[in-house]
């Protein structure tokens, strides 16, 4: 049974995870990084090939703009993907240095708004289901704008967006705790964007990314109360020691990845509706390896959220045995899944080590030889 989970399991990656990028110092370059949108799902295909989870790559607008999405589309079809969440950027313009939807200014509310229904457009034609919002709007200084007003100007921006989804559509509602505001963030916990999304109605959910939480926070808690008001619509996978770090899942505390993948398992939320995204930068580690070892991470603690026995731990915590409730949970967390995860790729046709595979394939050298002249993709392209 565990098995048969683990192989219908979809893990979705980011376009951005093979540009280049880095911290707000300095952005470091790597040899044969993607170009443009086509060569970024070519090497999102070749993380599908080697774990056979990732079948889809999420799009970042204006990143990821090209002159004819359905042409993009298909050719991840001829790769063996597809196209997934499309990401608006409202953030990355000077008319936002205020805010974009919140800000003052109806000109600049008008034009973020804008481009958030082209992403809607771009859904229509690549075949996306989902769209994700994101929003650096906030505030430095107390006093600098009318906070109830830009909650006000949130709800209505978000509003038609909501309106413009067509039949089978829905948009995941992303909140961060700070940066780049840092006294006041329009959508700064997941209450904010939880009651924006009650209010919108079923075709808004909230999108948990496991970076943009206050130190402490526990994660798990959202995901189950989320679950439980059936408006978790997805994660967006990462790895902190500080803030938002970006870097690859498991990497900081694979314990709380475990916890939280037992928490979607217990509470139904591992399904499609429920959208596992990475949302990671390698700044200095190889782009596809770094991705198809963060994609390896989530299996590793989804097939240890699979194994709890869940009717020896429904009986201790009934009882009240404290300990022996715990020990139910560690045990399947210190079970060693990786001989389990290489057979079910071997029956799935696949080498079971993703990572010698991809090293032994000689696709890094081909690419690094190959994308020769143009400008590198990464932060802004």
């Amino acid at each position: 049974m565990v098995k048969d989970e683990l192989r219908r399991q979809h893990i979705e990656l980011p376009s951005w995870a093979f540009g280049n990028s880095g911290t707000r110092f300095k952005v470091f370059a790597q040899r044969g990084v993607p170009r443009d949108p086509y060569e970024k799902v070519a090497d999102a295909a070749q993380v599908h090939r080697y774990t056979g989870v990732a079948p889809t790559v999420a799009l970042h607008i204006p990143w990821d703009r090209v002159a004819d999405y359905g042409d993009l589309a298909g050719h991840a079809r001829e790769l063996g993907v597809g196209i997934g969440a499309i990401n608006s950027n409202v953030f990355q313009d000077d008319d936002y240095k205020l805010g974009s939807v919140t800000n003052p200014d109806p000109g600049v509310r008008r034009k973020a708004t804008d481009h958030l229904l082209e992403c809607v457009d771009i859904m229509d034609q690549t075949g996306s289901d989902t769209l994700k919002l994101w929003f650096s709007d906030g505030t430095n200084y107390p006093g600098q704008d009318d906070i109830r007003a830009r909650q006000d100007r949130l709800a209505e921006s978000l509003a038609e967006v909501y309106e413009r989804l067509g039949e089978g559509q829905r948009f995941l509602l992303e909140y961060k705790l700070f940066e780049p505001a840092f006294y006041m963030t329009d959508l700064p916990d997941w209450g904010t964007a939880y009651a924006h999304c009650v209010k919108l109605g079923p075709r808004a959910q909230v999108v948990v990314d496991t970076g943009h939480h206050a130190p402490g926070t526990n994660i798990e808690f959202i995901v189950a109360f989320l679950l439980r008001e059936g408006k978790l619509g997805g994660f967006d996978f990462n790895s902190r020691f500080y803030a938002d770090d970006d870097l690859m899942v498991g990497a900081a505390d694979p314990f709380q990845l475990f916890r939280i993948m037992f928490e979607v398992v217990r509470g139904g939320g591992y399904t499609e509706d429920v959208a596992f995204m990475l949302d990671q930068c390698h700044n200095i580690e190889p782009k596809i390896a770094g991705q198809i070892r963060s994609v390896m991470n989530v299996q590793e603690a989804t097939a240890k959220a699979l194994l709890v026995d869940r009717d020896a731990l429904a009986i201790a915590q009934r009882e009240g045995d404290v300990l022996g409730a715990n020990a139910v949970f560690m045990d399947a967390y210190n079970t060693d899944v990786r001989p389990l995860l290489a057979e079910l790729r071997e029956e799935m046709g696949l080498a079971p080590d993703p990572m010698a595979a991809y090293a032994g394939s000689g696709y890094f050298d081909k690419v690094v030889e190959e994308r020769v002249g143009g400008s590198q993709a990464g932060w802004g392209a």
